[in-house]
């Protein structure tokens, strides 16, 4: 069992990316319906306001710290935290193996034909990888029965479901049990990165902890969210505060 570090009422795993694909095996393993979430700064600090988010995310297999901002605050409480592990990283790790291990992978989200870009870029990456089934992120009620049977009829190890947070991980969280699937995990912009869509930060700025900043750059609309920064390093320094009393 890996530590779980407590920043602002949710437990993130303080994991290695090494770790983090071992942990995912062993899910896969196990034959259970499990869920991974990926946890940086916006989405923690979405939970301390969104107690349904928050309870999703405390009851996940494994929470690894995705973005810069969560191993700072670790670090700031006073925590163990190794290193980030990006939710886009992982996919690639977990991809990476997939052939040898028999995998089979389903992608669902993005903007219609995201994901059918991504799985093409996947099979060109990774020679012999299984992606079963892809289904873009845009759907109404009504077409929720028909998209996790076929989710479900596809028998895949890996589920990888795009669609933005919170929507991924309360989506993942309502049709998990349903859908028997051993691994769920929430990925955000994967998806459009690996079609091409989405450029990501140059290496030099992912390790100098600035693709926040890149992605405010290139997506002038995500500006706003950036207001969550500060608002997220004031709660963290007031749970250790806190914590300290």
């Amino acid at each position: 069992m890996t530590e779980r570090v407590n920043i602002l009422g949710v437990k993130v795993d303080a994991v290695t990316m090494a770790q983090a694909v071992e942990c995912v095996t062993k899910l896969i393993s196990a034959d259970k319906s499990s869920m991974v979430a990926t946890a940086n700064a916006e989405m923690l600090l979405n939970a301390t306001h969104d107690a349904e988010l928050k309870a999703i995310l405390n009851a996940a297999s494994l929470v690894v710290p995705d973005g810069a901002g969560t191993v700072w605050a670790a670090r700031h409480l006073g925590k163990f935290m190794p290193e980030r592990v990006a939710g886009f990283d992982l996919v690639q790790e977990l991809m990476k193996i997939s052939p040898r291990n028999d995998w089979k992978i389903f992608l669902f989200g993005a903007a219609p034909g995201i994901a059918d870009k991504a799985k093409l870029k996947a099979e060109e990456l990774y020679p012999g990888i299984k992606i079963v089934g892809t289904r873009n992120g845009y759907f109404k009620p009504e077409d929720e029965p028909e998209i996790v049977a076929r989710i479900k009829f596809s028998r895949a190890d890996i589920l990888l479901a795009a669609l933005g947070v919170p929507k991924q991980e309360k989506w993942l969280a309502a049709h998990k049990d349903e859908l028997k699937i051993p691994v769920s995990i929430g990925v955000g912009g994967t998806f459009d990165v690996m079609a091409g869509v989405v450029k990501r930060a140059p290496l030099w700025m992912q390790r100098a902890r600035l693709e926040w900043l890149f992605r405010a750059m290139l997506q002038p609309s995500r500006a706003g969210r950036l207001i969550a920064l500060p608002k997220f390093v004031w709660q963290v320094h007031k749970q250790r505060t806190a914590d300290n009393q």
